[in-house]
């Protein structure tokens, strides 16, 4: 079977257009991922500890279970808690879930790593918790972790076929009807490929601008 390029371009608008889907879970997975991730960090540090041990054994079950049975999960069983959501909605909370806590880990080792000596500054300022947290803090910790964090989101984006698996047309079940439709797989397959790997480098070399652009901020 050799490469048809007419037939490629005949069906890359489809496959553009299934793009858009798969972009739209992985950023929006991202948000609710770094959002719930660093909400689930500072929890595991509050004195009071039933809410810290509950934070920990989120992160704990949640990293222990594949990322196909939270999806498949969170579509069977959130229906039955009377919160019917959209396929791809389902998909984005799965996603954003699983990865808040692997960003927990992250946020984790990033806040551990700023001086002792800082907080008590803090203290002794007579700054707020909330107030150490938003200026001391948080501009001291994310700066370095934010390649792990993009690593991250790539991963998202690169786990987001297995939301086909409740009938979201993402890029490669899309990819995989039409190549069921016509008898040619190579070149949508081929496609979805490329199209994964142009937006992943870029992806990463964003990671890398922003990177930069903090370090020297923070300088």
């Amino acid at each position: 079977m050799t490469f048809d390029l007419s037939f490629a371009l005949e069906i890359l608008p489809a496959l553009l257009a299934a793009l858009r889907v798969t972009v739209v879970a992985t950023v929006a997975g991202s948000l609710l991922a770094f959002a719930l991730g660093l909400g689930l960090a500072v929890l595991r540090r509050t004195p009071l500890v039933w809410p810290a041990r509950a934070a920990s054994w989120l992160v704990e079950g949640v990293r222990s279970t594949p990322l196909l049975i939270q999806i498949y999960f969170l579509y069977y069983a959130l229906p039955g808690f009377g919160l019917a959501l959209s396929p791809l909605a389902t998909g984005i909370l799965a996603l954003g879930l699983h990865y808040s806590s692997y960003a927990a880990e992250v946020y984790r080792a990033g806040i551990e790593a700023v001086p002792r000596g800082q907080w008590e500054a803090a203290r002794a300022l007579g700054f707020s918790t909330a107030l150490t947290w938003r200026r001391i803090v948080l501009p001291q910790a994310i700066p370095p972790i934010v390649p792990a964090l993009g690593n991250y989101a790539i991963a998202m984006f690169k786990d987001t076929p297995l939301l086909a698996a409740i009938t979201v047309l993402e890029l490669l079940q899309t990819a995989k009807i039409i190549g069921a439709e016509r008898f040619r797989y190579l070149e949508p397959l081929t496609l979805v490929g490329l199209l994964f790997l142009a937006l992943s480098l870029l992806a990463a070399a964003g990671v890398r601008r922003l990177e930069r652009h903090l370090v020297v901020r923070h300088a």
